[in-house]
């Protein structure tokens, strides 16, 4: 059994910052699957993801000796990821300018537990249900839905992942994704379809 299997991300990039860089072919191997599937559902595979999650490992590989190892590197990777799909949805966006709308979702933020880790088993049937939903109702929402609504039913990320990856409070992650979940459940019921989460 190949002992880099049993090595943490953090240890990893750890290594890799030591000077080691074939540990870092270990982080893309975990990685790649992983930030081609966030790109394709985000950007709709209107673009070349694959080029675009090349160049996140490449800028990944550049910035490794910033990031910190006590921290978590699927929070950081996802950050650099995030940032890369966003530009490039910009970049083709017909109308740019909705990126920039004032943000009510920060403004109103509140804190508090994560919900996501408040109850196991609800969240397990919660998972479930949005997984096999996402796919039909994604297209429909707006970019900073969609991005929460992948990032915690697809990728399966935590409100405080999610909180980094994104740059907003934990509070502001509750309130987006309860929006996200409430503008997905409007598309439902228009398609006349079952939606209880």
């Amino acid at each position: 059994m190949d002992d880099n299997t049993e090595l943490r991300d953090e240890v990893l990039a750890e290594l890799v910052q030591k000077g080691d860089k074939e540990k870092f072919g270990v982080l893309m191997h975990r990685y790649g699957e992983k930030l081609f599937r966030y790109g394709r559902r985000f950007l709709s595979e209107r673009e070349s993801i694959e080029d675009i999650v090349q160049d996140v490992f490449m800028n990944t590989y550049k910035n490794i000796q910033s990031f910190d190892t006590s921290q978590k590197f699927s929070s950081w990777i996802y950050r650099i990821a995030h940032n890369a799909f966003v530009n490039e949805l910009k970049r083709s966006s017909r109308n740019p300018l909705t990126f920039f709308d004032f943000d009510f979702d920060t403004l109103i933020s509140y804190s508090g537990r994560d919900l996501h880790e408040a109850d196991g088993a609800v969240h397990d049937i919660e998972q479930k249900e949005m997984k096999t939903m996402v796919d039909r109702g994604l297209e429909k929402l707006s970019p900073k839905y969609k991005e929460i609504i992948i990032l915690h039913y697809v990728e399966d990320l935590s409100y405080k992942e999610i909180s980094d990856v994104l740059a907003i409070p934990v509070g502001t992650v509750g309130i987006r994704l309860k929006r996200a979940k409430d503008s997905l459940r409007k598309t439902y019921e228009k398609l006349d379809l079952t939606f209880t989460v």
